[in-house]
């Protein structure tokens, strides 16, 4: 199946998640692999759940969490996107899934890449984007240092319940 990609990476492209997605979204979000870091494992209820919740955050802010694909193959990858950032308006969380199959080829800096060059491009008023990471996630703190954000603090993370590095890349 050939996609119509929105936006583009050297080897990724970005789709938009629609209820027709909703066996990638098991295979990434129903994946405990996958998400134990970000509170998981996920029963098929609450993958449906996020799977609403993102195509109802495009609808209303214009961004999600958007579906990745190998531009070879048209394989899914995962997901990178922006969300609101709680309390500032000049601040957008960005933030990354990688589906286990494709862990270690670099598919979650180049993925973050097109979306902070996008994120700044088409939003002037934002001034800076914010990431977190689950404190015992190592493998997603070096795409975070590699692409230019700060650590600033630990925050609570409600679906974890721990304290996660929280890190800000302020607009170049």
């Amino acid at each position: 199946m050939s996609r119509d990609y929105w936006l583009r990476s050297a080897r990724l492209g970005f789709g938009r998640w629609t209820t027709d997605d909703l066996d990638l979204a098991k295979a990434l979000w129903g994946d405990d692999r996958v998400t134990r870091w970000i509170g998981g494992p996920f029963p098929a209820m609450q993958v449906r759940d996020r799977l609403a919740q993102e195509i109802a955050a495009q609808a209303a802010h214009g961004i999600q969490y958007w579906p990745t694909f190998r531009l070879a193959d048209d394989a899914h990858v995962g997901c990178c996107g922006l969300r609101p950032y709680p309390g500032d308006r000049t601040v957008l969380e960005i933030g990354f899934h990688v589906r286990h199959e494709h862990w270690g080829q670099g598919h979650a800096a180049e993925s973050a890449r097109a979306v902070i060059d996008h994120a700044f491009a088409a939003r002037p008023e934002i001034r800076a984007l914010f990431a977190g990471h689950h404190p015992e996630n190592a493998h997603s703190r070096a795409p975070l240092e590699k692409l230019g954000f700060r650590y600033t603090h630990d925050a609570l993370y409600e679906p974890t319940g721990r304290r996660h590095p929280s890190y800000l890349l302020v607009r170049p």
